[in-house]
């Protein structure tokens, strides 16, 4: 006989891995870049400290990471760490930083399980010595894996990330390794964080605050903007799946115009 426990888990991840009868699965983004904004006001509605909406947060992004690739979405970049939230108080920096790596440590062995391949980009060399640690187990420890391309933006800025780009192009150049009529933006793009990984289609912010926040600031040029009033804590599979909705019902043009 089945154990009914058993049975019970094989059938809600049966359930969990069946896309919404209401989405293209032809045509679902590829790459989902997320803004998760909000976890401190969540917390402060509740009367918690916003340690507390950082803590629900990263379950958030568990359970996105999850249905992305339940629903056969094949990359999902988050926004964890901006260079400008050092500007944030010291506490709450330091919490962040010891949350990062205490994740990091204990959901690696549910990484390698779920076949999950994490990266993360960013200026990293300036992040504490012991999350630099953990990212570098993490990404050696994953890097074979051939499931979900899961990259996390840590003490990142789409500014940086840009003039870096150039400071490396510039360097060649001036080696004589690089010609500069050869410079192109398939060239510049191999130079980002982001080389190899494919642009975001889908970019969500929660929160509703409308803008892009220094994000991907070349990588998403053509992306579908998504903003929800939602805080990224109570961002579930129901507003993922919203989400969605919305992004499928766009017409993609590119800049170009659809023949009559």
């Amino acid at each position: 006989m089945v154990d009914t426990e058993e049975s019970g888990m094989s059938a809600k991840q049966t359930l969990l891995r069946t896309l919404p009868a209401d989405l293209d699965p032809a045509r679902l983004p590829k790459h989902v870049a997320v803004i998760m904004d909000g976890n401190g006001r969540w917390a402060q509605s509740r009367g918690l400290p916003r340690i507390v909406g950082h803590q629900r947060g990263v379950d958030a992004l568990k359970n996105l990471l999850r249905c992305c690739d339940d629903w056969g979405i094949g990359a999902l970049t988050a926004y964890a760490f901006s260079t400008e939230n050092w500007g944030r108080p010291l506490e709450e920096v330091d919490f962040l930083m010891t949350l990062f790596e205490r994740v990091l440590r204990q959901q690696l062995r549910e990484m390698m399980a779920e076949n999950v391949r994490i990266r993360f980009v960013g200026h990293l060399e300036t992040l504490p010595p012991s999350l630099q640690s953990e990212i570098e187990r993490a990404m050696a420890e994953t890097q074979g894996n051939t499931g979900i391309q899961f990259t996390v933006a840590t003490n990142y800025g789409g500014r940086q990330e840009i003039v870096e780009a150039c400071r490396a192009i510039a360097q060649q150049v001036r080696q004589g390794s690089l010609d500069p009529d050869c410079i192109d933006q398939t060239l510049f793009s191999q130079h980002l964080y982001t080389a190899n990984l494919g642009d975001p289609d889908l970019l969500i912010r929660t929160s509703g605050e409308m803008r892009i926040s220094n994000f991907l600031l070349w990588q998403v040029a053509y992306a579908e903007l998504y903003v929800t009033e939602t805080l990224w804590p109570a961002f579930d599979r129901e507003a993922f799946h919203r989400a969605l909705t919305s992004y499928q019902q766009r017409d993609r043009r590119f800049g170009k115009v659809r023949p009559r």
